[in-house]
């Protein structure tokens, strides 16, 4: 909101635009409304950790999938190893991109820690029950990001940058890109604060967008 008014958006002031409504309304973000529903069927419908015989904070959950750390071999290893190290004291669950995996075949640099836990893709129920009991979350996954802050599952970015800022600024979040040392040291010491700010709204956005929409002109 605050980009659009910096744009002139809103208000509208120009007659010859009357029609267009003269607001911005913030409705909050409609995949917590997504996951909020997947959160709940995950609940029922997902035995993943009894299947891995995983315990609830008692495991790290690692994705890797952006060209910038896969295509990059410095980076992917550098990655791997840090995520073995981790390995050797805690579980980390590593569902595998199938892009991922055919790079790190062909680089042979594919991880043989006994606890590192190699997975095919797994379905959105899996991976959201996954998210939910992991005690951290490492990824470059821009939406694994927005998930782990509303599940309140501290988070490690594997990038150097990310889009979604206000979750490094709430403390949830935080950037070590590809760096071995930094990712293992943020892994075992990385604490998020007490406060958790409603960034993305309240998982009601479906419902206020159709009710603008539904509004009566000029109401």
């Amino acid at each position: 909101m605050d980009n659009l008014a910096a744009e002139g958006i809103p208000p509208v002031t120009n007659a010859n635009f009357k029609d267009l409504t003269p607001e911005v309304i913030i409705t909050g973000d409609v995949m917590a409304d997504a996951l909020q529903f997947a959160a709940a069927k995950a609940s029922a419908q997902s035995d993943i950790l009894a299947r891995l015989g995983l315990h609830p904070r008692g495991y790290l959950l690692a994705t890797v999938h952006r060209a910038e750390n896969t295509d990059d071999p410095k980076r992917l290893s550098n990655i791997m190893s840090a995520l073995s190290e981790l390995a050797e004291r805690e579980p980390v669950i590593l569902p595998l991109h199938p892009r991922t995996k055919k790079i790190l075949d062909a680089s042979h640099l594919t991880p043989n820690s006994s606890l590192l836990t190699l997975l095919d893709p797994v379905g959105y129920f899996d991976i959201i029950a996954l998210e939910q009991s992991a005690r951290l979350i490492l990824t470059d996954s821009g939406g694994m990001q927005k998930e782990a802050y509303w599940m309140k599952v501290p988070c490690i970015t594997l990038r150097d940058e990310t889009e979604w800022v206000e979750t490094v600024a709430a403390g949830w979040n935080t950037l070590t890109g590809a760096d071995r040392d930094r990712i293992i040291t943020a892994a075992r010491t990385f604490k998020p604060p007490s406060t958790h700010p409603p960034l993305y709204g309240d998982g009601q956005a479906a419902k206020k967008i159709i009710h603008v929409i539904q509004r009566p002109s000029g109401g």
